[in-house]
């Protein structure tokens, strides 16, 4: 139910994927229509930009308040874009977010605005949004050709049965949003916290098939690292293996006693560098929930819930995202620096030093492979998030002969969000394949959740000769759902 109070990034998600119908709620139409009855009268009593005036530059120029040509032309120069179109995934959770942020109450539009919406999710005609056009400011350009879309001027998926009219006060108030970045972060947020809660449980495979030291997981370690996302992270892995919350000074798997007096980075780190990704996920999460139930249209027309007869007008900058593009940007260089462990922790697998194993976990055959090009394959997607792990902070534009003189660039972070978020599932999928080989071929007596967490990685083929495991990489991916269920975090919702 979208009401203009509660949408979460799960529901974004959701959304996405179309695991449930969307209805718009009686209350957040009932908050449109007040908010267009309270701009309508707010026009006759004073200038509002986009509806009385030109936008940008052309702020200064007067247009007939009444003109709903103003309006459509506007969202017609407004709609061009380049680049890929945006999958339906990322286009549906777009829409849903814009028909969330309207029933705040704080645009003025028409409520058959939102009618139109619920009428073009439900029937999956999505407009043809292309990759480039926003900067951080409002994604006019998608916007705008959702715009079109819903008039019957633009491309669609499959015919928009509900053509929707724009009057004067709807062009820019519908396309005065971020809703695209929105939706795009939250998308890389929940893929990311879903990775994040597999990567843990990966890492426990890895930590029983080399004899790892559980005692960097233990209360009194914490004490170094007195943060949520340490603390959550070396309970999952205390939970995972086995371990107690003391954990004595050389204590492996299954109560043997651990190998090392310490570990490697890879294992020995994973609260002090896996915890940052949970904090980091957390707020981003927040952000985006935050930033889907806020009225971002400039200028906000709103009326109080509490007060029917009052509102507030006002022109702002809300449009821009420095807090959605710091809260991205911070996830990003967490998860790229947590990359490096699973490389570290692969590198420990594939050498008989730490597991007794022939190296590359081959089949014994001389001059075996066995998993080595994973370590290559795991290299280049890890190269890749770090690239993509450059802040989009660092960037800045002036536009619009010289009136827009900053942008956040939001747009950019979520777009390098999404493509970390498809490489670490990537990454993770690299260790998963090699840890389970590694440990199938020890036989060791499981410990904690060990032959659970075996068990749901039944699929992956066991064969050890020397062969293309693109196929097993396949199937790893599809199983960090499954493994990440297994931390006891809220699974996002899937196709």
């Amino acid at each position: 139910m979208v009401d203009g109070r509660s949408l979460t990034v799960a529901g974004i998600r959701s959304a996405a994927f179309r695991t449930r119908p969307i209805e718009l709620a009686v209350t957040g139409r009932e908050r449109a229509r007040r908010s267009q009855e309270f701009a309508d009268r707010t026009a006759g009593e004073r200038p509002l930009y986009g509806r009385s005036t030109g936008v940008g530059a052309n702020r200064t120029v007067s247009v007939p308040g009444d003109s709903g040509d103003h309006a459509v032309r506007l969202l017609r120069s407004h709609a061009a874009s380049t680049g890929e179109r945006r999958s339906p995934e990322r286009v549906r959770a777009m829409l849903v977010v814009r028909l969330n942020q309207l029933a705040t109450g704080g645009s003025g539009v028409d409520p058959q605005v939102l009618d139109g919406l619920v009428a073009m999710i439900a029937d999956d005609a999505l407009p043809a949004v292309r990759e480039l056009g926003s900067i951080g400011t409002g994604d006019l350009s998608a916007l705008a050709t959702t715009a079109l879309a819903l008039m019957g001027e633009g491309p669609t998926s499959s015919p928009v049965r509900h053509i929707t009219g724009f009057g004067p006060a709807d062009g820019l108030a519908f396309i005065s949003s971020n809703a695209a970045v929105i939706a795009d972060a939250a998308l890389a947020v929940s893929s990311i916290q879903e990775s994040a809660a597999a990567a843990l449980v990966v890492a426990a495979l890895t930590f029983h098939a080399v004899d790892g030291n559980a005692e960097a997981y233990s209360d009194g370690a914490l004490r170094t690292t007195p943060f949520a996302g340490a603390a959550d992270a070396a309970r999952t892995m205390r939970s995972l293996i086995g371990a107690d919350p003391f954990g004595s000074r050389r204590s492996g798997p299954s109560g043997r006693a651990a190998a090392r007096i310490q570990d490697p980075f890879g294992l020995r780190a994973i609260p002090q560098v896996n915890g940052p990704v949970l904090d980091r996920v957390a707020e981003a999460a927040e952000v985006v929930s935050r930033l889907a139930n806020a009225p971002t249209e400039n200028p906000l027309v709103a009326v109080d819930d509490a007060d029917p007869t009052g509102g507030v007008v006002a022109h702002h900058a809300g449009f821009h995202q420095a807090y959605l593009q710091m809260a991205l940007d911070s996830l990003a260089l967490a998860v790229a620096q947590s990359g490096q462990l699973v490389l570290a922790r692969m590198a420990t697998l594939i050498e008989p030093s730490f597991t007794g194993l022939p190296p590359f976990l081959g089949d014994g055959t001389p001059g075996a492979s066995g998993v080595m090009v994973c370590e290559y394959v795991a290299a280049s997607a890890l190269g890749a998030m770090r690239a993509a792990a450059a802040p989009a902070g660092l960037q800045t534009v002036t536009l619009s002969r010289g009136v827009e003189e900053d942008a956040s660039f939001a747009s950019l972070a979520a777009t390098q969000c999404l493509t970390i978020a498809d490489r670490y599932r990537q990454l993770v999928a690299c260790e998963l394949v090699t840890a389970v080989r590694a440990l199938r071929m020890l036989d060791r007596p499981p410990a904690g959740r060990i032959e659970e967490i075996l068990a749901r990685c039944a699929a992956l083929p066991t064969d050890l000769r020397d062969r293309d495991l693109t196929e097993d990489l396949a199937l790893a991916i599809d199983l960090l759902p499954a493994l990440a269920e297994l931390t006891g975090r809220p699974a996002p919702a899937r196709s």
